[in-house]
């Protein structure tokens, strides 16, 4: 039996990603709801440092479907630096079958072995969307969607106009499933010591079971969870321990003094105005909230970088603009902004990016859509079929213009067209003058069309192909820091200090978004005026549509 010293334990780092890993950020109610679950960031942190710790003598991980483009590409990246130390990696699954098998099949295949359960499966492989169109039910209900847009890639009020795709729509997604799958193959391709053709003729060809995703090269063993960590250990230490590697952590070193730091804000889920809050479609990051924390990052003389971390479709175009100004201000303090896009950076996503000096994106990152729509649904045909009437009294020609009970007149029409336009030529300058390129040259990619952040590094939208710890990197490297400079939060308050009452508007407790329950509740937008004006506010909640103008990327669901 080998005799160690006290503090050198041999571990075997173990990955479960049988869900995909949390990145539940300061919200203590997202901490909360993520207990149990393994965390990305420490996983991505292990990934790439835990190789040079003798401690660590392998990495065994358990797969499972679930896992999304970018959080693969993400791993996949950590993966390849682990497996540089020259330290051994499995990988295990009971099936990968069902959405998210390819991203998943594409990480399993950066393993030293891969094994399957012998009554598991393998596939579908490949890259699907599809979208399910309401208008004919709209017509049949007797609803109607009035809706203006710029420009003809920006389609997601398609859903609601149309009853199949556009050309253009196909357009768009015909590239983006292309893109994506092109990296996937390639992958798979690389990891598994396949030909190109050959894994498209296996994803043409299945779904597999384990049996033939062995035969095939997919897979390199059949076994069982006790086979497979039987068959790790044999040529480990006697008395290697399992530790998830989100929990690893290198050995302690002197407490430091405080030092200089990149500030980390987050944009994640749909843009809005006010405080971030969760509502009846999910997490809404507020302008109020995000703009607190960009504030901070800018007035901290500690914080030498900003590090913006984006996984947002978009939403309204006057909080998106709230949140740019900030962005801008912090540049103009002399801070250096690099920009990390997560699994989508869309729309009001992309609107609140580009003024950074360094924009960062994962290959499979949905970006770009840089267009706007603004609409309503009248619904007056169906309360006609309903015997239902109304009426109105008005002061101003224009006041009904978000009735829900009416179409547009022709004036309306062309002042929410104006308003349109407007915002669309906002959008493209400030893309322009934030990537330092005529607006002739961003019109030309833009239309409010998606691109993955491989086509947008070509496209110029973004700077380079990479995850968080890239963007850190770079962070780091413009902030004139060293490469262990720490990561932190632009703004933090004490738990007890939470208790507290504001000041005043520029009091973190007030805008911050972290009240003692997290920035719980906030119900659905309406326009505050009561059930006897027209409040589309539900409307806006179901489709974007109803109350302002919306920056907002087509949802895509990929299989």
């Amino acid at each position: 039996m080998e005799l160690r010293r006290p503090g050198t334990t041999r571990l075997l780092l173990e990955l479960d990603l049988t869900e995909p890993p949390a990145e539940p950020g300061e919200d203590p109610l997202e901490r909360f709801r993520s207990r149990g679950r393994r965390l990305l960031r420490p996983t991505l942190r292990a990934l790439h440092e835990a190789g040079d710790d003798p401690r660590v003598v392998g990495l065994l991980a358990r797969l499972g479907p679930g896992l999304d483009w970018v959080t693969a590409q993400e791993l996949r990246a950590g993966l390849a630096v682990f497996r540089a130390s020259g330290k051994p990696t499995w990988a295990w699954a009971e099936s990968l079958e069902g959405p998210g098998t390819t991203a998943a099949v594409a990480l399993a295949a950066g393993f030293d072995t891969f094994w399957l359960q012998p009554g598991g499966g393998l596939g579908p492989l490949g890259v699907a969307t599809e979208t399910t169109f309401l208008r004919g039910a709209l017509d049949r209900a007797g609803i109607e969607p009035q809706v203006e847009r710029r420009r003809e890639y920006k389609n997601a009020p398609d859903q609601l106009l149309q009853t199949a795709y556009t050309e253009a729509h196909r357009e768009s997604l015909t590239r983006l499933t292309a893109s994506l799958w092109q990296d996937a193959a390639a992958a798979i391709a690389e990891g598994r010591g396949l030909e190109r053709d050959r894994v498209q003729q296996l994803a043409d060809g299945g779904p597999l079971t384990a049996a033939e995703a062995v035969q095939a090269g997919l897979a390199d063993r059949l076994g069982y969870r006790d086979e497979v960590h039987a068959h790790a250990r044999h040529d480990l230490p006697e008395g290697t321990e399992l530790l998830f590697a989100d929990r690893w952590s290198p050995r302690r070193l002197p407490r430091l003094p405080a030092r200089r730091h990149v500030a980390l804000v987050e944009v994640r889920g749909g843009i809005g105005s006010g405080r971030s809050r969760r509502g009846p479609m999910g997490r809404q990051v507020g302008s109020d909230t995000v703009a607190a924390q960009l504030r901070a990052a800018a007035e901290d003389d500690r914080a030498a970088a900003l590090l913006l971390r984006v996984d947002s479709p978009g939403g309204s175009a006057v909080a998106s603009e709230t949140i740019w100004r900030e962005v801008v201000r912090v540049r103009e303090a002399g801070k250096p902004v690099v920009v990390s896009m997560g699994s989508v950076a869309a729309s009001g996503g992309y609107y609140v990016s580009c003024p950074a000096d360094v924009i960062v994106a994962a290959p499979a990152t949905l970006t770009g859509s840089i267009g706007v729509f603004g609409g309503k649904l009248v619904v007056a045909r169906l309360l006609d079929r309903f015997g239902v009437t109304t009426d109105a009294v008005t002061q101003g020609e224009q006041a009904l213009i978000n009735s829900s009970r009416r179409r547009w007149t022709e004036s309306e029409q062309a002042r929410i067209a104006a308003a349109i336009d407007a915002i669309y030529r906002d959008f493209v300058a400030k893309v322009a003058v934030g990537r330092g390129r005529t607006v002739d040259e961003i019109d030309a990619v833009a239309g409010g069309r998606v691109w993955t952040g491989r086509d947008a590094l070509e496209a110029g939208l973004v700077d380079e192909l990479g995850g968080l710890r890239d963007a850190a990197r770079i962070a780091r490297l413009r902030g004139g820091l060293d490469e262990e400079a720490p990561v932190r939060p632009a703004l933090r308050v004490p738990p007890v200090a939470r208790l507290g009452r504001p000041r005043n508007s520029d009091d973190p407790r007030a805008r911050a978004g972290l009240g003692l329950l997290g920035g719980l509740g906030g119900g659905v937008v309406g326009n505050g005026l009561g059930s006897g004006a027209v409040g589309n506010g539900w409307l806006h909640e179901l489709t974007g549509l109803g109350v302002g103008y919306e920056l907002r990327m087509p949802e895509l669901r990929l299989l």
